[in-house]
């Protein structure tokens, strides 16, 4: 599946054409191409085979919403009530019974040990795992997993999710949809955090 799409990160931002943070962005043309292309990779997908497109707009729902309450986690929470209504309410609902702030995890390494911090956990209880499915569930688990406790996820949560129905290929792209998820929230963060100082802004 391929349609064109406008830049995600100016429409999360409301940057307009001409204005400041335009002008902006426009210093690293390189930079804003290449994060747009990884959303048109991620989001209008050649091949939907191992992670249908309906999955990965649930996955990004949870992702930001249980990162923060912001103008990225709406664009997506809407993303995902139009592919899957029902799916996005209960998502949308864990979403925010998991959000939390990290990272968190348990330093392997002798010498950072005491730097180790422990923070919350998720996974789907059996009544949203039997709505949602296991194979959407034990993404949600391995999103939080990479967006919360990065450093501890292992071979065994890759055996979890192989379990559930995950392919490889699937795997990958999952691990590349979190990954990206989180740069680009930081990214409309920060332009938004620009956008209010008064000298981009003047």
């Amino acid at each position: 599946m391929t349609t064109p799409t406008i830049d995600v990160v100016d429409e999360l931002v409301g940057v307009r054409p001409g204005d400041a943070l335009d002008e902006l962005r426009r210093r690293r043309p390189v930079t804003r191409d290449q994060l747009q292309a990884s959303y048109d990779a991620l989001f209008a997908p050649l091949d939907e085979a191992d992670f249908p497109l309906d999955e990965r707009l649930l996955v990004a729902a949870f992702a930001t919403r249980s990162t923060a309450d912001d103008a990225t986690a709406d664009f997506y929470a809407d993303a995902a009530r139009r592919a899957d209504a029902e799916r996005a309410a209960i998502v949308l609902t864990e979403a925010s019974v998991a959000a939390t702030a990290g990272p968190f995890g348990a330093y392997r390494e002798e010498g950072l040990r005491d730097e180790s911090t422990d923070g919350r956990r998720y996974e789907a209880g059996g009544e949203v795992r039997e709505v949602l499915g296991e194979r959407l569930a034990a993404a949600l688990a391995h999103t939080h997993l990479l967006t919360f406790r990065p450093r501890e996820a292992d071979v065994t949560d890759q055996s979890r999710l192989l379990d559930a129905g995950w392919s490889i290929d699937g795997i990958v792209t999952l691990s590349q949809l979190v990954s990206f998820l989180a740069f680009q929230q930081r990214v409309a963060v920060g332009l938004r955090a620009l956008a209010a100082s008064p000298e981009v802004s003047a």
